[in-house]
């Protein structure tokens, strides 16, 4: 296994493998971000939108996001929209609900008080709901996270092409193929690799400010 892991790395070809699946999954956690966001806040605080969309919200949540590759290949073809479709469909259940737990937890007194000074509408989500709701939300977001991170690594594995590139997933399959077992572990390392250095570098600090900001972070 170290040599193979040391020659690609000296071939310059691991970065590239890492760069491939983590630019794909950030990107999509983006824009998972971006409709997961207002969609949660949007059933947490419209009754009706709630009860139509929030079960299906957690069904989606609970669905294996490997089940979305075949039809988005077939929907989309083996392209990037194909994988961000995957990622989306993996992600924004969870950032959502996250987000609506956050916003369930928010005490009344809160929102009373934001209306009595005039934080309505979307002026009070900005500055009292989402503020308020940040634990619940962030949770959501680690784990939309890990949603999207899994989702990208299943449709990277089923739907390989050249027209993709080699990404992580894509490392693991063709390990597989060649019956490869030190290609295999070193894909498995480095997708491992990758999920921890996104949580330490970025979730991590995020959980670190939140507990700060509320004065729950205690200092050894």
């Amino acid at each position: 296994m170290g040599g193979e892991f040391k020659r690609a790395w000296l071939e310059g070809k691991l970065l590239g493998y890492i760069w491939t699946s983590v630019s794909r999954g950030l990107l999509g956690f983006l824009f998972a971000l971006a409709i997961g966001t207002p969609l949660g806040l949007l059933v947490a605080r419209v009754r009706f939108v709630r009860a139509a969309i929030g079960p299906v919200l957690s069904g989606l949540q609970s669905l294996p996001s490997v089940a979305w590759v075949p039809p988005a290949v077939i929907w989309l073809g083996l392209d990037n929209q194909m994988m961000y479709a995957v990622i989306l469909l993996g992600a924004v259940p969870s950032i959502a609900n996250g987000l609506v737990s956050g916003i369930d937890q928010v005490p009344p007194l809160f929102l009373r008080a934001g209306r009595t000074m005039g934080a309505t509408g979307l002026k009070g989500a900005w500055h009292i709901v989402l503020p308020a709701s940040l634990p619940g939300y962030l949770a959501g977001l680690k784990q939309g996270w890990a949603f999207s991170w899994r989702s990208l690594m299943a449709a990277e594995i089923i739907a390989s092409s050249p027209d993709l590139g080699i990404g992580l997933g894509a490392l693991l399959e063709n390990g597989r193929n060649a019956s490869s077992m030190s290609m295999v572990f070193e894909a498995i390392f480095l997708i491992l690799f990758v999920g921890i250095a996104i949580d330490l570098l970025i979730f991590s600090p995020l959980e670190r400010w939140v507990l700060r900001s509320r004065g729950l972070l205690v200092k050894s």
